[in-house]
């Protein structure tokens, strides 16, 4: 049970020589911090390429451009190799030819491009399509272009002028949508009928795309999955001519359905796409074809319905169909997938505890083992995740202390840092003290937790008490450019998190002991967390705190101002489910809703037991309410709900509305806002 420095944040300050408070970070630190994402390595392994996005702190605009490194040159510093002015170039690819494929925007739509990364020189364009390019895979052979996009059923081209674009066919600006329509709206954006993620082959000669060919068939649904899927569920086989890809169909049971996927197509044949994963009515993702072409290694659900459940590795031969389960012995979720070069093993992500590292799991013997360095502490966030000749592995890391950039872990364990975009920034800021602790929460159960706090901190300071969304989820020893307990320490208070039941990386028992549980075992886990934070840390002022969440941990501010009304001075409730029964007719994705509550709203057992709104006569925190417009997961008529029960009970409350965000924040501008109303928020009622 004792605490231990988390050594990747104090790591840090002594690496980067950081000056003894320097100042405190600023929310207008985190929006223009340079964000490093998608590396890619040349067939050699010897080039490395990564997009980064800049935010210019006048404006708060946002541009993304592509940067190389030479990992063969001694002390190699990034050069941009892709970076046209006012456009963005994303998702670097190298083709087999050493030559570099991405997506720009340089031509007004979303396209294909390639250069050669060592000589540079001017982009060349590969595909002129209709709609825009989301995303692309080039086959081994190079000869060939798996794309995708949002594409009409009935374009046989990659886009076309579609008659059949949903309106409502009369003089008005109305939208139809017919029984059984399915999703009516997603995310933050409404559907449009007729129009889904399509992925097409295209010929590639001299550089050039050519030959549009739908491998979708008679499907109907989106490839990839909306709306956070990506390049992660398409693959090309071993032999190129080969195409996997993962689909949900689009009926009037997609809401309530959880049951991707996975396909296979023979490209230039004229045979359906093959259902490989038919028998399996849960999920069925992230397929990841052996080097030599004679397995399907891949990511599978067992239980219909459920977002949340454990993704056991799979593998299927893919000539006799056997398939076997490799992790089944292994209580973590696989959360990606590569294969070892020599296909013995491949390399897995997964949630373990606070951390999320890379293991190793052997093909013969199924053992799963963490992956070890020699030179470089392993916590923190590992991603991206990329097997390169020699045994090497090309990474990204970062922690609760720092964003991401990029490593390379030799065969040996060896580790050699590729980047450090953000170092003259962070040398700019005071360094911070972070430290994990456990304790027993509700059933005697072992749970974790995590302290941020100014370092060389000295006397009590005041709390704030994060608890994170999910609520099968993290807050982990990772980087967010969201919610950030480095940020929400500098103005002098101690970020304290609790990993609460339900909570995912400590066993899938303990993520399922939440369902029909909302307000019960998490909430007796955060008093417990917050007087153990109080009790391993004496600068912890557990009787001057503010608690703050966002989705379920929204829904948990609105649970504790009825029902712990006494615990905090302030709350702030971003995008907070307020009325179950509200939440079960109004949300997008039903399935969620319906498993972790038992089903339909009107099959539920004891349905009104965790529900917010029984306990509103009891509020007396002052509350900040926060919610983004476009937020179709929880309807922002929650937040308006909360604001309107505090203004009438005369409970002190604030609500601040995005119009132009979803139940995220993500612009620069709209972040600082956010960060400003809060800490102006948490000022006004915490003591320093």
């Amino acid at each position: 049970m004792r605490s231990h420095i988390l050594t990747s944040a104090i790591a840090l300050a002594a690496a980067l020589s950081l000056p003894a408070f320097a100042r405190p970070m600023t929310e207008v630190d985190l929006a223009t911090l340079k964000r490093v994402a998608s590396p890619t390595a040349s067939p050699d392994g010897r080039w490395v390429v990564f997009q980064m996005t800049e935010t210019a702190p006048e404006t708060y605009k946002r541009a993304t451009g592509l940067w190389l490194v030479d990992r063969n040159a001694k002390n190699a510093a990034p050069v941009r190799v892709a970076d046209t002015a006012d456009k963005n170039e994303t998702a670097p690819a190298f083709h087999p030819d050493g030559s570099l494929y991405f997506l720009s925007n340089a031509s007004g739509k979303s396209q294909v491009w390639r250069i050669d990364p060592k000589v540079g020189g001017a982009a060349a364009q590969v595909t002129d399509t209709a709609a825009d390019v989301s995303g692309f895979k080039i086959s081994p052979d190079g000869k060939r272009l798996l794309a995708w996009g949002d594409v009409p059923r009935e374009c046989t081209d990659f886009g076309c002028d579609a008659k059949d674009k949903g309106a409502l066919p009369g003089p008005g600006t109305g939208r139809l949508y017919k029984d059984g329509a399915g999703f009516v709206r997603h995310w933050d954006s409404w559907e449009t009928p007729g129009t889904y993620s399509r992925p097409f082959v295209f010929n590639l000669d001299g550089g050039k795309a050519s030959v549009a060919r739908a491998i979708d068939g008679g499907l109907i649904g989106d490839s990839p999955s909306k709306p956070f899927g990506g390049r992660e569920e398409l693959a090309w086989g071993a032999d190129s001519r080969t195409v996997y890809f993962t689909l949900r169909k689009a009926d009037k049971d997609e809401p309530t359905s959880t049951n991707l996927d996975i396909y296979s197509w023979l490209v230039d044949s004229r045979m359906m796409p093959q259902n490989l994963t038919a028998d399996n009515k849960a999920t069925d993702t992230l397929p990841a074809p052996s080097p030599d072409g004679q397995w399907l290694a891949y990511a599978a659900m067992a239980r219909p319905g459920y977002e949340a459940d454990r993704q056991v590795l799979m593998l299927r031969s893919l000539e006799s169909g056997e398939t076997r389960k490799l992790t089944d012995a292994w209580d973590r979720s696989v959360g990606s997938i590569a294969w070892a070069a020599d296909g013995k093993s491949l390399y897995v992500t997964a949630q373990d505890v606070l951390d999320h590292p890379v293991f190793r799991v052997d093909v013969k013997t199924a053992k799963v083992s963490k992956l070890k360095t020699t030179t470089e502490v392993y916590e923190g966030n590992i991603g991206d995740v990329t097997p390169l000749p020699g045994g090497a592995l090309l990474y990204s890391r970062n922690s609760i202390a720092v964003p991401t950039d990029l490593f390379i872990r030799d065969a040996k364990g060896k580790v050699t840092r590729l980047t450090d975009v953000n170092r003259a920034q962070l040398a700019e800021i005071d360094p911070v003290d972070a430290k994990r602790f456990s304790f027993k929460g509700a059933n005697g159960d072992t749970v974790w937790g995590q302290i941020v706090k100014p370092a060389d901190t000295k006397g009590k300071i005041p709390v704030a008490f994060l608890v994170h969304g999910g609520p099968q989820s993290s807050f982990g020893n990772s980087w967010s450019t969201r919610w950030n307990p480095r940020l929400f320490s500098a103005p002098g208070y101690a970020a304290v998190s609790i990993d609460f039941h339900g909570s995912i990386g400590y066993g899938q028992a303990f993520t399922d002991s939440i369902n029909q549980n909302w307000g019960g075992k998490p909430l007796e886990d955060l008093k417990r967390g917050l007087a153990a934070a109080g009790a391993r840390d004496a600068n912890v002022d557990t009787a001057n705190a503010c608690a703050l969440g966002g989705s379920y941990g929204g829904y948990m501010m609105n649970w504790i101002a009825g029902n712990w009304p006494d615990g905090f001075k302030c709350l702030v409730n971003h995008a907070g489910v307020f009325d179950l029964r509200a939440m079960a007719f109004e949300t997008e994705e039903t399935w969620f809703d319906e498993y972790d509550h038992g089903g339909p709203w009107w099959q539920r057992r004891d349905a009104e037991k965790w529900n917010p709104v029984n306990h509103v006569t009891k509020w007396k925190t002052p509350t900040l309410v926060i919610h983004g417009e476009k937020d179709f997961r929880i309807p922002y008529s929650q937040s308006l709900a909360v604001f309107h029960a505090l203004q009438r009970q005369g409970v002190e409350g604030e609500l601040l509305v995005f119009p132009d965000e979803n139940h995220w924040i993500l612009k620069g501008q709209n972040s600082v806002q956010w960060y400003q109303t809060v800490f102006g928020w948490m000022g006004k009622h915490l003591k320093k």
